[in-house]
């Protein structure tokens, strides 16, 4: 089943605190960037970001899954209405990564 645009727009207002957030139709489902980065998809109107180092150290808590099968375990976001820890998990990982990729 292919995520709705409209739960996709919503998650994109729920996580602009965190930076320039946009998203990007992949194979019927989502990509989503902050500031540039990629960092999370949108599969079966579920959220999935990407997990790190740092944010499984920072979030231990949250439940990881898979967005598709033969995919690397993300965070699974089941409360997309707790902006902060949407806007600290994506500055969290979108750091991660740009640094990762020699960003700063």
């Amino acid at each position: 089943m292919a995520s709705h645009k409209d739960f996709v727009d919503y998650v994109v207002e729920q996580l602009a605190p965190a930076g320039t957030i946009r998203s990007r139709k992949m194979f019927g489902e989502y990509g989503l960037y902050c500031d540039e980065v990629f960092f999370a998809v949108v599969c079966d109107d579920q959220l999935f970001i990407k997990c790190t180092p740092q944010g499984e150290e920072t979030f231990p808590h949250l439940p990881k899954a898979p967005p598709y099968e033969g995919a690397k375990d993300s965070f699974l976001i089941e409360d997309i209405e707790d902006r902060a820890l949407l806007t600290s998990l994506t500055q969290l990982t979108c750091q991660a990564l740009g640094k990762k990729k020699g960003r700063n």
